[in-house]
């Protein structure tokens, strides 16, 4: 297996968890008044990102890897888009969800297509998957609010 293609793949997935964990620090102040009791699911699902980054990490290092501990320009892109959004709209609970919904439905793609490439090696491949299915259950209580607002 190409050790350089593991790396890359696992580099990406962190660009993408960084982006995730950086989208959750805007949600922070914007829902809270409207939606104080996603406080603690809030809270789990930024835990567990931090914890998802230090997992990709540590893989990129054992494989040897340099880390790249930065985000996505698709990542950053989007991020300047809601403030610009939210400028001239206000700061909408309903708005910030959305942009949450758009965030962790891009990020599943990005570890559906990793776990799809071959691009692991075995022991990647278990720690991707399993965080694949956090950010599937991040999503669903996500657009499970989301849905709340029809």
């Amino acid at each position: 297996m190409d050790n350089s293609k593991i790396v890359s793949t696992l580099n990406d997935l962190l660009n993408i968890t960084n982006d995730r964990i950086q989208g959750f620090g805007k949600v922070e102040e914007k829902v809270w008044d409207s939606y104080a009791n996603l406080k603690v699911d809030y809270d789990q699902m930024m835990r567990e990102a931090k914890i998802m980054r230090a997992d990709l990490i540590d893989l990129i290092n054992e494989r040897g890897g340099k880390v790249d501990d930065t985000t996505t320009v698709a990542g950053a892109l989007h991020r300047t888009w809601i403030d610009v959004k939210n400028s001239f709209a206000g700061n909408h609970a309903e708005s910030t969800l959305e942009n949450v919904v758009f965030g962790e439905k891009a990020a599943i793609n990005a570890y559906q297509e990793a776990l799809q490439s071959d691009n692991l090696c075995p022991q990647s491949t278990v720690v991707v998957a399993d965080q694949h299915e956090k950010i599937k259950s991040s999503y669903k209580k996500f657009e499970n609010l989301e849905n709340l607002n029809d």
